[in-house]
């Protein structure tokens, strides 16, 4: 049998019903209590997925921002950096080379290497489904 995690508010449900139905004096004050820890509980999952909703919205927009300054032609991760930091955003190059990546997961940018004084780089161009590597 697989253990079963109860949550903040499976506790307070849990106590709630115990209150319930027992005979204890303070068992108003307790429920009403318990009833405000749900509602703070509620607010906070709330407020939590509104966040993640901005943030997600946000990675959207530099996500367009990056796969715009892609080209046909293999660039480095610093050179695409480069072309949005001169757009006016304010990017590092771990932030484009992150929005790279899922471009290259949903297949609008494929990824690639190059040469460069002997040593290859990685390097990304739009995706044109061929297997070829320069």
């Amino acid at each position: 049998m697989a253990d079963v995690k109860m949550t903040k508010k499976d506790w307070f449900m849990a106590i709630r019903e115990q209150i319930e139905t027992s005979d204890w004096e303070m068992a108003d004050a307790a429920l009403e209590w318990i009833d405000k820890q749900v509602e703070s509980l509620n607010n906070r999952a709330t407020k939590a997925a509104e966040r993640a909703a901005d943030k997600r919205a946000e990675g959207d927009a530099l996500r367009e921002i990056v796969a715009s300054m892609v080209t046909d032609e293999w660039q480095t991760g610093e050179q695409i950096t480069a072309a949005v930091v001169a757009t006016g955003e304010d990017v590092t190059k771990a932030k484009v080379v992150a929005r790279l990546s899922q471009l290259v997961k949903n297949h609008t940018v494929e990824k690639g290497s190059i040469k460069d004084d002997g040593r290859r780089i990685i390097a990304y161009r739009n995706y044109t489904g061929e297997a070829e590597e320069e």
